[in-house]
């Protein structure tokens, strides 16, 4: 998924340079879990996962790869359905997803509000989705609710479906990054099919456990080996820039405004997204955190200076800053940074 921050190309380095200082444990908790990238990573390694985000889409995502530790099998539904693969090795998801796919559509809140045809009466019609797409979204998304009512599938299998959409709705939507502004011609993938994806399941055998809410409520009670933070780098919210995948996993029909149809993200914000406020948050995890090693993920473009962010986390512990270069998200190749290819990341490693 494509994600502001994502750091799905570095935590194998990050990673490397941790198992260089000798840095391991049982347990890690991944503070803004975001796509949860980082939190699969150290799942697959064998860790136990803490997760949070403030994002519900997140929570999803976390609910389905991180708190799910086997393949889902669906019974009660494919005993309620009548479902004909056409793949020779399918699986009980496959099946599913099959199912969802050839469901006849219908137009729902992704189809009024976020395609041209749906939004054909406001000044600048949206054309986040297709026509077509819309409904695709809209008839999936129904079905998964319905199934849930009627019981037909459990808490654990209704996030695996909706992870399986949301991780679906990127690769179909008429954007250039992220969901604050659609663009004005069509993108050409954006005009094919959209076609439901099954996840790949992370399997494991701890207890891990996700959250949706500030994870600066949670630093008291989750004790864990490493803390890793990865917090935004600018004043831009992520909430508003993911907006229609937050309004896609709620599907709530929230009060929408705007050129864009934003929903209402006031109790979404991060603090870090405020120089200030963010370095006060950060004092506060790491004085009050129950850690032993404090890693934070940071760049030198980030709004925090560094000489703060140092002398805020030294009080704490033996602290240790690691520089390397990496190539640029394209959504932040703004103003005078438009001509840099390259960012350094900043790792910082508290140990208490």
């Amino acid at each position: 998924m494509r994600f502001i921050g994502n750091k799905e190309n570095l935590i194998d380095k990050i990673y490397y340079i941790l198992q260089e200082r000798e840095i391991r444990g049982d347990s890690f908790f991944d503070f803004f879990a975001g796509t949860t990238n980082v939190g699969q990573f150290f799942k697959k390694k064998g860790y136990q996962v803490f997760a949070s985000d403030l994002l519900y889409f997140s929570f999803v995502l976390q609910k389905a790869y991180l708190e799910n530790n086997q393949e889902a099998h669906f019974e009660r539904l494919l005993a309620d359905i009548n479902v004909q693969s056409n793949l020779l090795f399918s699986n009980p998801l496959q099946e599913i997803v099959d199912y969802l796919n050839c469901l006849p559509l219908q137009e729902g809140f992704i189809f009024q509000h976020y395609t041209p045809q749906g939004s054909a009466n406001l000044p600048i019609p949206r054309m986040y989705f297709s026509n077509e797409n819309g409904k695709i979204i809209d008839t999936i998304r129904t079905q998964i609710e319905i199934w849930k009512k009627e019981n037909l599938i459990s808490e654990n299998e209704y996030y695996i479906l909706l992870a399986c959409l949301i991780e679906t709705v990127p690769f179909y939507a008429n954007i250039s990054g992220v969901y604050a502004a659609f663009q004005k011609i069509w993108d050409p993938r954006a005009v094919k099919k959209m076609i439901l994806r099954p996840i790949s399941f992370v399997l494991g055998n701890k207890e891990n456990q996700v959250f949706n809410e500030n994870s600066v409520n949670l630093i008291e009670q989750i004790k864990t080996d490493i803390l890793y933070l990865d917090p935004p780098y600018n004043q831009r919210q992520y909430a508003p820039n993911y907006h229609l995948l937050e309004t896609i996993a709620k599907y709530d029909n929230p009060e929408i405004r705007g050129v864009s149809g934003m929903r209402n993200y006031e109790h979404q914000k991060s603090q870090f997204c405020n120089a200030e406020n963010g370095l006060q948050e950060l004092d506060k995890i790491a004085k009050k955190g129950n850690y032993n090693t404090l890693i934070m993920s940071y760049n030198t473009e980030g709004i925090m200076p560094q000489k703060k962010i140092i002398s805020t986390l030294e009080k704490y512990g033996k602290l240790e800053l690691v520089e390397f270069d990496y190539l640029r998200f394209k959504s932040n190749s703004n103003g005078e940074s438009k001509t840099k290819k390259f960012i350094q990341e900043q790792l910082y490693i508290l140990q208490k």
